[in-house]
């Protein structure tokens, strides 16, 4: 039978599996598998939603109030950025503009799993460099490119184990690619990163060639739903996203939706704390299991990797957990068969899921 027969590299894809919302009786379970936001998003934001609703009407293409707002906000001019459906669109677009049969796209080893499929789709090779114990390795990264190499991808924070690289690390990844070599810089946790903190990704975005940073509004501002993005770099570079990316991209209700959130300081504020707090209570709990293979991946953003090490396994307290009503991420296709990405919830939340753990290591209480 003749038939259309889709391009080899096309082929070598597994599709993305985002994070379940049920149980495998189809229960609806709480969604601690995906990052979002317990809060949900800004009171500012709901109303911008509500406001103006056109469905028949295209967006502006070039989401020319919200370039705007950025660009205040972030002190960048407005022709350097572009926005995109969440950033998963603009990395993406990035491997697709610069890489391509024969090249190669480089990453840590426990990377976005979006790096790879983005390597793939446009007929690159997806490299994976070696991790030091579960974080980005700078020398590792650097050891791995090769006259091939056209686009170096670097999460920061790190989605899945949540690791942060800091700024002198970055510099020097940075100095140690060749010009030709693009590195995206992924900070779609940033924001949760403390107040004055910085890898220093957007400053290199501002004074380098090779250099574009990407972020989202899916997580910290609470809009997943409306999938908004923009990335930042030289004109060259917001060039080539511009030509690929589609015409339309971002909903007029996102741009909306996003333009509104970018003025709720106070919001973001509140959300961030509530995640520190959180994620420092749910990581002393999972280190104080430590006797009992349990580990947190020491984490900069709204999740913890946990590793199970020892007799209780990730499978086991996947359903454990699944069982009290909780859905949280298994990651074995990434290579973390032994690892569970938790979300950080409510206080309620995260002290159940650790009840749940405790009573699997057999801890009253």
């Amino acid at each position: 039978m003749t038939r259309p027969r889709m391009k080899p590299w096309i082929e070598g894809i597994h599709a993305y599996v985002p994070g379940k919302s049920t149980g495998t009786d189809g229960r609806a379970l709480v969604k601690l598998s995906a990052n979002e936001n317990p809060l949900g998003c800004s009171d500012a934001a709901l109303a911008a939603l509500a406001t103006d609703h056109a469905p028949a009407a295209y967006p502006d293409p070039d989401a020319a109030a919200l370039r705007a707002a950025l660009g205040q906000q972030h002190a960048i001019d407005p022709a350097r950025i572009v926005c995109g459906t969440g950033s998963d669109e603009l990395l993406n677009l990035a491997a697709q503009g610069f890489a391509g049969p024969g090249d190669e796209v480089l990453f840590s080893r426990f990377s976005f799993a979006v790096y790879d499929i983005a390597a793939r789709r446009c007929g690159a090779t997806p490299v994976e460099a070696p991790d030091s114990d579960y974080a980005t390795d700078v020398d590792a990264l650097l050891a791995a490119v090769t006259e091939r190499t056209r686009v170096v991808f670097l999460a920061n924070p790190n989605n899945p184990t949540g690791t942060y690289l800091p700024r002198e690390e970055v510099a020097r990844l940075h100095a140690g690619l060749p010009g030709d070599v693009l590195l995206v810089v992924d900070q779609a946790y940033a924001e949760y990163l403390e107040p004055g903190e910085d890898d220093g990704g957007l400053d290199l975005a501002a004074r380098h060639d090779n250099v574009l940073v990407t972020r989202t509004f899916s997580k910290i501002y609470g809009l997943a739903g409306e999938r908004i993005g923009w990335a930042t770099g030289a004109p060259h570079l917001v060039d080539v996203l511009n030509r690929i990316r589609g015409p339309f991209n971002v909903t007029a209700s996102g741009q909306r939706a996003a333009h509104a959130a970018l003025a709720d300081h106070a919001f973001l504020a509140r959300s961030r704390e509530a995640n520190r707090i959180e994620r420092g209570r749910f990581a002393e709990a999972i280190e104080a299991l430590g006797n009992y293979g349990l580990r947190a991946v020491p984490s900069r953003a709204n999740f913890v990797l946990v590793l199970f090490e020892g007799a209780v396994s990730a499978e086991t307290a996947l359903a454990a957990i699944g069982e009290a009503g909780y859905a949280v991420r298994h990651l074995p296709g990434q290579g973390l068969p032994h690892g569970l990405r938790i979300t950080i919830g409510t206080a309620k939340q995260m002290d159940e899921i650790a009840a749940v753990l405790r009573a699997l290591c057999g801890e009253a209480g």
